[in-house]
């Protein structure tokens, strides 16, 4: 059964898998010992106590990823909120002699 929202223990209110179109796998159920056996978005197996509870079904919003950015503003605002300097990546061609071993030239 594909869930998502779901507890790693009982009542801590769903932590694993809640990111755009992510979900995890019920694999199997120990009645014996009231466990379950899940897979989660990461491939990892993890058994988990059968009181934990899931939302049936994945999260929305899967196709995130493959929709272009149209603009540089978007791609601004996008890694402006990761908090480390990776956007823009200027070419090191394109620097002067002092800030890059490639930079100058004609």
């Amino acid at each position: 059964t594909v869930v998502c929202n779901l507890e790693k223990n009982p009542g801590d209110r769903g932590q694993v898998a809640r990111a755009n179109g992510e979900s995890a796998v019920i694999i199997g159920h120990n009645r014996e010992v009231n466990t379950t056996r899940v897979k989660l978005p990461s491939g990892t197996k993890k058994t988990l106590q059968s009181d934990c509870r899931a939302m049936v079904g994945l999260v929305a919003g899967g196709g995130k990823t493959e929709k272009p950015l149209l603009k540089a503003g978007a791609a601004y605002w996008k890694y402006k909120a990761k908090g480390k300097k990776c956007w823009p990546k200027v070419r090191g061609v394109s620097m002067n002699p002092v800030d890059h071993p490639h930079g100058g030239g004609n």
